[in-house]
């Protein structure tokens, strides 16, 4: 996932707000006036507003003009309408296409857009009968998640520059928690026509699974798309308090693909044997209370891949092990309010509360799991 515009209302305090307004906004162009869920509002009048287009928008005081309570919620777009307010924002040439959970906006081959959409519609019953079964009741996703796929790599990285700065080079897919979105491109269109003759879905991930990236392309995709719903289904709250070790945990462990499966991929906890093996070679006294404490890590290039690695191997030892425990974190988590910080001594205390134990007390259980894994 990329953090990608996270920004934070000024002022001493935030408080959760909730209701539908009409907001007149001050823009460089002028005003403007929007329809939209007051999120939060900052102690200094400063607003997270959410579209009905599922958009998180932060405006800061000095920008709002006027606001006007509204007697109803605003009408939540159709699919086809929420699709089609996506292309006004995309290049010349894309086309929708809307399955029972998702919108998928692309200018590649139809054939792989389905299949990127069956894919996600595979994840999102796992995503939900998985927790489910943990004991976790999530909702439905409010509306169609979106998904926008460029035909090759050049396109998607014009287009994702301003998201992913130098980074679009070496990210293949990316989901942006204001925006709501996902954005990937299409590896097998590439190099070749998208609209060659004979190319159905299935062709099209015969491809994608035949290509020497395949494992990277479905473990991005699936991993994005977990994230995505995670927080449009009530695990995750948008811009809250989540420790990444928490949300990228989660999402490695339901990306491990299947390329022994003509649909590349079909199950959730397996091994991840990239993330097993950076793990064991890299986990250092301390890795899981740093972790637990910031999220610095994750950040950092030169220590990036080991934080992922470890958020992956207490993910996995917590729920195979300590499923109810983590399920009761999770729930916790759950309740943070958007934009609200917490410090490490708090991230620290909800872990103890949850777990019973101090992280360090739990680094060679872990690491000892891991080792067993097969």
């Amino acid at each position: 996932m990329r953090f990608v515009g996270m920004l934070v209302v000024a002022g001493a305090a935030v408080a959760a707000a909730g209701s539908w307004e009409r907001v007149r906004i001050a823009d460089t162009a002028g005003e403007r006036l929007a329809e939209v869920r007051v999120v939060v509002e900052a102690a200094d009048g400063g607003l997270l507003l959410e579209h009905v287009d599922q958009r998180l928008e932060v405006v800061p005081p000095d920008r709002v003009i006027r606001r006007q309570a509204l007697a109803a919620p605003p009408e939540r777009p159709s699919a086809r309408e929420l699709g089609a307010a996506v292309l006004r924002t995309l290049p010349p040439g894309f086309g929708q296409l809307a399955t029972r959970h998702y919108v998928v906006c692309f200018d590649t081959s139809r054939a792989y857009a389905m299949w990127c959409a069956a894919l996600f519609e595979r994840l999102h019953d796992g995503f939900m009968n998985f927790w489910r079964q943990a004991g976790v009741e999530l909702d439905g996703p409010a509306q169609p998640l979106i998904v926008v796929i460029f035909a090759d790599r050049g396109r998607y990285e014009a287009s994702s520059a301003a998201d992913l700065g130098a980074a679009a080079d070496r990210v293949v897919g990316y989901y942006n928690l204001l925006s709501n979105r996902i954005t990937t491109f299409d590896l097998t269109g590439s190099d070749a026509p998208v609209d060659r003759p004979g190319r159905s879905a299935g062709r099209a991930g015969l491809e994608i699974l035949a290509s020497p990236q395949a494992a990277g392309l479905v473990s991005t995709l699936v991993h994005e798309a977990t994230h995505q719903l995670a927080f449009n289904c009530g695990l995750h709250r948008r811009l809250a308090a989540v420790p990444l070790w928490v949300s990228e945990g989660v999402a490695i462990y339901f990306e491990t693909p299947d390329l022994g499966s003509d649909r590349g991929w079909r199950g959730i906890g397996g091994v991840n044997p990239p993330r097993r093996e950076r793990f064991l070679a890299s986990r250092r006294p301390g890795w899981l209370t740093g972790i637990v404490r910031d999220d610095g890590a994750f950040r950092e290039a030169a220590g990036a891949l080991d934080a992922y690695a470890g958020a992956w191997a207490a993910t996995a030892f917590l729920l195979q092990t300590r499923k109810a425990a983590f399920v009761a974190y999770v729930r916790t988590l759950s309740r943070k309010e958007p934009l609200a910080e917490d410090d490490a001594d708090a991230r620290l205390a909800d872990f103890v509360a949850a777990f019973g134990a101090e992280p360090a007390a739990l680094e060679e259980p872990i690491a000892q799991f891991v080792a067993r894994m097969k």
